[in-house]
């Protein structure tokens, strides 16, 4: 019998899945201002005082100088992406109808387990009471982007997007961390009615 899936079938459905994967790992919030009209922005721009700020709360030893100069020119060109295929363009000298901002906030977070903490609470299953002990502690490093969209010195539209950031993640990889989450934020933008 032969085989139904070829080779390069089998490799662009296992990058798919791959691909599913990476995103499902990104969590993504939004909320927009209700009275505010969407349909009637067409121009943006970078917020003129700062595009955006890194916040760092893991060591007393953080540098976030050093992961915005590295982290800004990803988010900037990732946002200007994405704002692009949603028909918006950058204002020039006029004023814009939308100002963005962003801020990246890296810190430390834990995941625990304890023993019993999926086990169904109704005595029919036969478990003997005990007690909630943690069994396994995990400490991770999470990552946030906030992208802000003012218009009249009002924030009319808040994405977030929040990543676990994995231990020895190259450089590249942490750029398609960045691409993914500035991605599937503006996936939600305009906010639909």
């Amino acid at each position: 019998m032969r085989n139904s899936l070829s080779f390069p079938r089998v490799l662009l459905v296992s990058w798919v899945l791959l691909s599913a994967i990476a995103l499902a790992a990104i969590k993504v919030k939004t909320d927009h201002d209700p009275t505010f009209d969407f349909s009637k922005a067409r121009t943006w721009a970078w917020n003129e005082n700062e595009a955006g700020r890194v916040i760092m709360a893991r060591t007393a030893d953080d540098r976030p100088e050093e992961v915005k100069s590295r982290a800004e020119p990803v988010i900037k060109d990732a946002v200007a992406t994405q704002l692009a295929r949603r028909k918006l363009v950058p204002a020039g000298a006029e004023a814009p109808d939308l100002t963005v901002a962003y801020s990246l906030l890296i810190t430390l977070g834990t995941s625990a387990q304890y023993v019993g903490q999926f086990a169904p609470s109704v005595p029919e299953w036969g478990l003997v009471p005990f007690s909630g002990a943690t069994q396994a502690l995990r400490g991770i490093e999470q990552g946030s982007l906030l992208l802000d969209m003012t218009a009249g010195g009002k924030v009319v539209w808040r994405g977030a997007a929040q990543a676990e950031i994995k231990p020895g993640m190259t450089a590249d990889k942490r750029h398609r961390l960045i691409q993914d989450a500035v991605r599937e934020v503006l996936t939600r933008y305009p906010p639909r009615k």
